[in-house]
């Protein structure tokens, strides 16, 4: 299947302003974009591209004074295959990790496992390793905390969603790899593109989405909170430890967002 998908995004600024932007497809997916994947300015303006320590793929720019336009239009090859299902996975001893993934056991900005260690071995002690515990946390999270789109907090942490029981995708990736992470569970927030494919129209505005992925097995598997169902179509654009890490724009200075859209439809 094919999947349209891209962005416009508005900043007004009342000085020049340093940003990074995260809002290249990743790496991983590069291989399926079927048409240019460029990212376009209005007016036009210098960037330079580089990867983080994470492998995704940042953009540097400085705002000129007055309005910026930032988007991108482009089609990717999706399978068409929702997440996969591996429920025999099997949880890998802490002592046999690779050395690269032991930062996902770690606790980072948003993800406050010293505040949810104990809650996480209350709940989920007595699941089984592997598969089930992982779907254990996301089924509890899931039910935990109530999505509304117009409680968006940057500043809310695991510990913050698990109290307030309320927020968006991004909260539910937080608290699931919380979760995790308190199990010895390698775990990695995710952000991308992810339509209304497979399913009925959703009546929120689209946006980015956040997932997370969870090392079983050897390998990396995805996992969503919010929807707590496999779905179809999903184009990562980047990861890391949280939201930190894989924030759409970092800015250095005071810039007015004055237009958000973003869209991913298949495409026949």
């Amino acid at each position: 299947m094919k999947i349209r998908t891209g962005f416009d995004i508005a900043f007004e600024s009342v000085q020049p302003t340093p940003m990074i932007l995260e809002l290249s497809v990743h790496p991983s997916r590069m291989p399926d974009v079927m048409t240019p994947h460029v990212i376009s300015f209005n007016p036009p303006i210098p960037f330079q591209e580089y990867r983080d320590v994470y492998d995704n793929i940042c953009t540097r720019i400085v705002t000129p004074v007055g309005r910026l336009d930032i988007s991108a239009d482009f089609t990717v090859y999706d399978t068409g295959m929702p997440d996969e299902y591996a429920p025999y996975a099997q949880q890998i001893d802490v002592q046999n990790l690779p050395s690269d993934v032991l930062v996902y056991l770690l606790g980072s900005r948003y993800c406050d496992t010293d505040k949810l260690s104990e809650t996480a071995w209350s709940l989920f002690g007595g699941t089984m390793p592997g598969w089930s515990r992982v779907q254990a946390i996301c089924d509890y999270v899931h039910d935990r905390i109530r999505f509304d789109y117009m409680l968006a907090d940057a500043t809310r942490t695991a510990w913050d969603g698990f109290m307030q029981r309320q927020g968006v995708c991004r909260d539910f990736a937080h608290l699931a790899v919380a979760f995790c992470r308190c199990m010895n569970i390698p775990a990695r927030y995710c952000t991308g593109y992810l339509g209304d494919i497979g399913i009925p129209p959703v009546p929120d505005p689209m946006d980015f989405s956040a997932w997370f992925e969870v090392y079983l097995d050897g390998r990396w598997y995805t996992f969503d909170a919010r929807h707590n169902t496999p779905r179809i179509g999903r184009i990562v654009m980047a990861r890391g430890r949280d939201a930190t890490d894989v924030a759409i724009t970092t800015n250095f200075g005071y810039s007015h967002l004055a237009r958000f859209d973003v869209h991913t439809d298949e495409v026949y």
